[in-house]
């Protein structure tokens, strides 16, 4: 009678993973280096992490950004470096902002074209804005502004309110 036996050595055992499997398609195995290499289209990034084991899908262009005003001040709740090159930029936004003890809300979309000489920003004509406020936050506003060599979306808050704002800003640039 003949028996098999595996000694396994002192330590951690690795796991082996042997397929990722995304939304849409099939499962992918690695290849003959057990690699599977994750690509992307226009606007997407991937960004590997070792350390953390992650890897992290981006859109492009783009960001994401938070603030609050308490009662009619203003706050810049997103800021866009346009860079050292002079370039064209089109820049659109979308902007939520919350008052939790009325409750009310209040919403803007946002679109606008800039310039930058590489030091200086300039909007070119007006921004265009889509906005939707309830009654309670009808003196609140969303726009952008150029300052300094920068393109910001700056909100403006109601009296005697707390609003919470959350902005996503996304834009092409040449």
């Amino acid at each position: 009678m003949s028996q098999i036996a595996m000694i396994a050595s002192p330590g951690t055992v690795k796991p082996d993973i042997e397929t990722l499997t995304g939304d849409v398609g099939g499962a992918v195995g690695p290849d003959g280096a057990l690699n599977v290499n994750l690509l992307t289209d226009d606007f997407l990034t991937t960004t590997g992490n070792p350390g953390t084991n992650t890897i992290t899908i981006s859109l492009d262009n783009s960001q994401v950004d938070t603030g609050q005003t308490i009662g009619a001040v203003t706050d810049d709740i997103c800021v866009l470096n346009l860079g050292a090159t002079p370039a064209t930029y089109t820049i659109e936004a979308k902007v939520a902002g919350f008052e939790s003890t009325t409750p009310a809300s209040a919403g803007y979309d946002l679109l606008c074209v800039a310039r930058t000489t590489g030091a200086a920003a300039s909007l070119v004509g007006f921004p265009d804005k889509f906005n939707r406020e309830e009654a309670a936050l009808a003196a609140s506003t969303a726009d952008f502004v150029a300052v300094g060599n920068t393109i910001v979306i700056r909100v403006t808050g109601t009296a005697g309110l707390t609003i919470n704002w959350r902005a996503t800003i996304s834009y092409v640039t040449v």
